[in-house]
Formats: C-alpha cells, sequence, structure tokens
C-alpha cells in the first residue's frame, strides 16, 4: 500500500510520563496540548497515571481518534502497536524514550516540537510486524546472553553517577566472561530443522542495514520478512570485534555471526521458560518460540520525507 497523506485526522495521545526523555524533561500534558493546538490538530491527552496502560490503550483504541499517539519510549510504542495491529487506526510516535529505535527508522525528528510539527505533513504508510507466541514486536527479540546484560542495565536505569556505570561495565564483562553456550533446535520455513550452539541469538522483523555508521538501523520495514541473526561466540573481543566492523558499516560476513532470512522460524531449547529481550524490555516466554512476520499489518504516521524516500526506493 502506497503512503496517503493525512489530512483532518483526530488523535489519541497516550502520555508515558515514566518513559526515559519524558521523565528527565517533565513533559506535560498542556506542553503537548499547546504543540498540537499551534500546528492546528485535534488531539486528547491522556496523562492519567493511575490507571494501568493497557487499560488506556484498550480505551484509545475503542475511541473515536484515527490515530493514536505513543508518547513514550519503545515498550509504550510496542505496547499500542499490538493493539493496533490490522485495525483503522494508526499508530504516530512522539519519541520520548531512551533508544527511540522506531522513531529513528522511520526518521520521525527526536525532539518533541519537530515530532510534533511532522504529523501535521506526515502520511500514512503500512510496516511489517513480527510476532512471537502471539506477542507483536516491532523491532527485534534476543535471546541468550543478551537478556541477562539487558537485566543488569535496568537495575542502574535513571542512575548518571559513574559508581553506577563503572559497576554495569564490570557486570557486564563478567557476565560474557561466564557465558556458556546453549543448544538450541531451529526450523524455518525455508529449511531443515538444524541444532545450533550459541551465546545469543536475534530475530529482527526485516533487516538491519550495513553501512558506515549505521548502527541498528533499518531502512526498510515493509520487505515481508524476519532475519535471524545466531551469534555462535560473543567474547570481549567479539565484542569489541563486532562493534568497530558496525561502525565500518562491514559486519555481516563476521566469522561468528550467521544470517538467515525467513518468513516464519520456530526455536526450541531445553528450557520450558525463557528470558527473552523484546524491543528492549525483558520478559519471560514460553518455548518452543514460534516467530512470524505479519506483512503490513500495521498503519503508521511517517513525516512527508519519509514517504517520498519509501516512494523512490519502490522505484528503484
Amino acid at each position: 500500500m502506497e503512503p496517503t497523506t493525512v489530512q483532518n485526522k483526530s488523535y489519541h495521545v497516550l502520555l508515558n510520563a515514566s518513559a526515559g526523555t519524558a521523565n528527565a524533561t517533565g513533559v506535560t500534558a498542556a506542553e503537548l496540548e499547546q504543540l498540537f493546538a499551534a500546528q492546528g490538530l485535534a488531539a486528547t491527552i491522556d496523562d492519567r497515571r493511575d490507571l494501568p496502560l493497557d487499560r488506556r490503550i484498550a480505551e484509545a483504541v475503542k475511541g473515536k481518534a484515527d490515530v493514536i499517539v505513543a508518547a513514550g519510549g519503545d515498550g509504550t510504542i510496542t505496547a499500542l502497536a499490538g493493539a493496533l495491529v490490522d485495525s483503522d487506526k494508526s499508530l504516530a510516535i512522539l519519541p520520548l524514550g531512551t533508544v527511540n529505535a522506531l522513531a529513528k527508522d522511520l526518521h520521525v525528528p527526536l525532539d518533541l516540537p519537530g515530532a510534533v510539527a511532522a504529523l501535521a505533513t506526515g502520511e500514512t504508510h503500512r510496516i511489517d510486524v513480527g510476532e512471537v507466541n502471539g506477542r507483536i514486536f516491532l523491532h527485534k527479540v534476543v535471546i541468550g546472553v543478551i537478556p541477562g546484560v539487558a537485566a543488569g542495565r535496568e537495575r542502574i536505569r535513571g542512575r548518571e553517577d559513574t559508581t553506577a556505570k563503572f559497576g554495569f561495565l564490570l557486570y557486564f564483562f563478567r557476565r560474557l566472561a561466564r557465558a556458556r553456550r546453549m543448544a538450541v533446535a531451529i526450523e524455518a520455513d525455508n529449511g531443515p530443522r538444524r541444532i545450533e550452539r550459541a551465546q545469543a541469538i536475534a530475530v529482527a522483523s526485516n533487516s538491519y542495514d550495513e553501512g558506515m555508521g549505521q548502527f541498528f538501523s533499518r531502512s526498510s520495514l515493509d520487505q515481508g520478512t524476519l532475519t535471524l541473526y545466531v551469534v555462535h561466540h560473543l567474547t570481549i573481543t567479539d565484542v569489541f570485534r563486532l562493534t568497530t566492523r558496525m561502525l565500518l558499516g562491514r559486519w555481516q560476513d563476521d566469522e561468528a555471526l550467521t544470517i538467515d532470512t525467513v518468513e516464519a522460524v520456530s526455536i526450541t531449547t531445553h528450557k520450558k521458560l525463557l528470558k527473552v529481550m523484546l524491543d528492549g524490555e525483558i520478559e519471560t516466554v514460553h518455548t518452543p518460540l514460534d516467530f512470524r512476520i505479519r506483512q503490513k499489518a500495521l498503519s503508521v504516521i511517517v513525516p512527508a520525507e519519509t514517504a517520498i524516500d519509501i516512494g523512490a526506493a519502490k522505484a528503484a
């Protein structure tokens, strides 16, 4: 589906004031109301802290607004996307988190006034989403040593002191040094079942680009595929080498890594419950992990410049 211009849309904004940037800058509902009004956009701002996010999302989806805006981080965006998949409503993003991965992929301005202004001239576009055991993800799901490292990161979230950062570095290096490879069975839709021994596996919606300075960025979100990244070993040396090669734009042929393109894949381990990192959030899920791509299942609002780039890429 080609992008279509946003005209006379109504907006329902879900503000997660606890998200990284929102919490740090103290974004308020009144500030958002002013920004939307300045662009001539009709918006209802929901900043309720006394209700769970899932209930606020359910109410927004049942409402009359054409566009539901996630004003928060990647966790807020993924939660809202799960409720909007295959619906007639569109997702828009005000990037108020720490990583803002999807916002960066869609070239949404990372400053709040710029992001709201981009909505006024934005266009709708449909993108793929990944699904694992019925859960929607927008970026990637990671298993292995990485979720354990991420759990350590969560313990110091919000702390900027040197002691916390140094402590996390020590924790990170200890985890890598002690990590063992896990045996997993991988059964993709386009190949035979195989056994792998790996320290980390990531399943991404679409694929990450390879280019100078591109670090976990995606230029296309509607290829209709998943990408399976199997990291066979991940020592401290591997981390530094892979990071350097990513920055230099030539990491995909690294000897520690195997990459496959699939539309569906099942991953089985000996554990019945497995910690995973789903779009940056640590979750516990039952195995096997059954993944599939849901092609163009989510309508999103993208800046006009992004829509032009999408059109040019398709024409090429």
